[in-house]
C-alpha cells in the first residue's frame, strides 16, 4: 500500500481527494472484483447520481491488472486516463514502479517521468 497523497479535484468538485494505490493478490477477474469495490464503495456511503465528477466518500479504480488489458461494455484496464494523472501513478510509484503498462510497455516509474518532468526552458 502507498502512502496517501491530497490532490485537487478534476471537474466541478470543491474539494480535495486523498489518494493512494494497492497492489492486491485476488483470483477473481477484473469484472468481479468490480463488483467487490462497488459494494466496498456503496459501504461508505457513495450513492451513484449518473453525474460524473461529482463529490464522493469514496472512489476505487483497477487501474491495472496482471493479467494485462480487459475490456467490456462497463470496464476497461487499464484505466483510460491513468496515464495522465500524477495522483494516480505518484502513488502507483511507491509500490509498484516496474510494473509495466500493458499498451505502451513503460513501467509505472517512466509514465510518471514523462507526466511529471518539467519543459525545457524557452530558447
Amino acid at each position: 500500500m502507498s502512502a496517501w497523497t491530497r490532490s485537487r479535484p478534476l471537474g466541478p468538485s470543491l474539494r480535495e481527494y486523498a489518494n493512494g494505490a494497492v497492489v492486491v493478490r485476488s483470483g477473481l477477474e477484473p469484472r468481479e472484483m468490480l463488483a467487490v469495490l462497488q459494494a466496498i464503495e456503496v459501504a461508505f456511503g457513495r450513492k451513484r447520481q449518473g453525474q460524473r465528477w461529482r463529490s464522493r466518500t469514496l472512489d476505487l479504480d483497477i487501474v491495472l491488472w496482471s493479467g494485462g488489458c480487459w475490456a467490456d461494455e462497463v470496464l476497461m484496464v487499464p484505466h483510460r486516463e491513468f496515464r495522465a494523472r500524477a495522483f494516480v501513478l505518484g502513488p502507483a510509484v511507491q509500490i509498484a514502479p516496474r510494473w509495466r503498462d500493458p499498451v505502451s510497455g513503460l513501467t509505472l516509474k517512466h509514465l510518471r517521468a514523462r507526466l511529471t518532468r518539467r519543459a525545457p526552458p524557452p530558447r
